[in-house]
């Protein structure tokens, strides 16, 4: 009994240690490999796979970019000069080029026939009356220098021939009025150019000086857009603006004129700029423009780069270690599908391009090196 007591527990001893042996072998294969100290992290252990890029100072075109209106070098309207007559017709419509000097609308004649016909005989009547008047001045003349007329009687011929002469005058005076009066009942176009509005019907009466076309004289168009009072110094006659219409086409301009005052409201100037003529670039329609007016060297980041918060603009710093920092910077202006960067960030520092949007400050990353720079 004793004999078997003795074999029975030293099995039972050899069973326990076995037993210890393999459950702590099982826990030492249950813990995580650890990582040599010092050494990244591998990239198993990393929550996103990033594009990074250093961030490059290269040279960059300063855009001054400023919305307007496309409007008329020159809205003339066209009126009659003459009023009270009525419209026999009207020869033209919107949108009609015309030329300078081509008949627009004509009004009846008839009134202003009738008078020019009575102003022209008046001047025929006048004329009979200086030559009667004339012809008894001279021989008061004649007969004074014989003593047979007295000094008063020829100042009394003198003066009657001098009022026949003047009334003469304002005879011929009477019937020029008349033949521009008739003139006038033409009324033709003071330019080349486009019809832009008709608002004048056959058969109205027209009014002197009131509106019957209006002509966008010699088909000219111009841009105006209204400019910071801190950026008109930087603004020059001849300068090169490019203007996009609302259809995306875009279009070469100059600049004609920079505004010499500026706005007490709203701080601003305006800025005149000539463009070409096209379907595009009508009248009335909103349209950008933008100014290139300097070139420097500026650090630049992707867009993509970029991530906003609360007001402010970030980037994510890639440490090391692999893991992230959220950097605040402060941004300038835009260019493409880079932005410049004013501060908060230094030439050579490496950046979160793609997938910044999905991290937190101290976040790992798995990084895919690519560049930083303007493209």
């Amino acid at each position: 009994m004793l004999a078997l007591r003795r074999s029975t527990c030293g099995l039972t001893r050899d069973r326990v240690v076995e037993l210890v042996g393999l459950a702590l072998c099982l826990s030492l294969c249950s813990l995580p490999a650890l990582s040599q100290e010092g050494s990244p992290p591998l990239a198993s252990e990393a929550s996103l796979t990033v594009n990074t890029g250093k961030a490059e100072t290269s040279q960059f075109k300063r855009y001054l970019t400023i919305n307007g209106t496309v409007n008329a070098w020159q809205d003339v309207v066209i009126a009659p000069e003459v009023g009270g007559y009525r419209v026999e017709d009207v020869l033209v419509d919107v949108g009609d080029v015309v030329k300078a000097g081509q008949p627009l609308v004509k009004l009846s004649t008839a009134i202003l026939a009738t008078d020019l016909a009575a102003r022209d005989a008046a001047l025929k009547q006048r004329e009979a009356e200086a030559t009667n008047a004339e012809l008894a001045l001279q021989r008061a003349k004649t007969i004074a220098e014989k003593d047979l007329l007295s000094t008063a009687d020829l100042d009394r011929l003198n003066s009657e021939a001098l009022g026949a002469r003047a009334r003469l005058d304002a005879a011929k005076a009477d019937l020029d009025a008349a033949r521009v009066r008739m003139q006038f009942a033409t009324v033709k176009a003071p330019d080349d150019g486009i019809i832009t509005t008709r608002t004048v019907t056959v058969g109205q009466l027209a009014q002197a000086g009131g509106e019957m076309l209006r002509l966008l004289r010699q088909s000219r168009v111009e841009w105006r857009g209204e400019v910071p009072e801190t950026s008109l110094p930087s603004l020059q006659v001849g300068q090169t603006v490019l203007i996009t219409s609302v259809d995306g086409s875009e279009h070469s301009g100059t600049i004609r004129v920079v505004s010499p005052t500026v706005n007490a409201n709203t701080h601003n100037g305006l800025v005149y700029v000539d463009i070409p003529g096209s379907p595009a670039l009508r009248p009335g329609m909103f349209a950008r423009g933008r100014i290139e007016y300097t070139e420097s060297e500026a650090l630049l980041v992707p867009l993509a780069s970029l991530v906003s918060s609360d007001g402010y603009n970030y980037v994510f710093i890639v440490e090391a270690d692999h893991t992230v920092r959220r950097q605040l910077i402060q941004t300038g202006v835009l260019q493409g599908n880079n932005i410049e960067v004013l501060d908060g960030l230094k030439s050579g520092e490496n950046i979160v391009i793609n997938g910044a949007g999905f991290l937190k400050d101290g976040d790992l990353v798995n990084v895919v090196t690519t560049s930083a720079g303007a493209r």
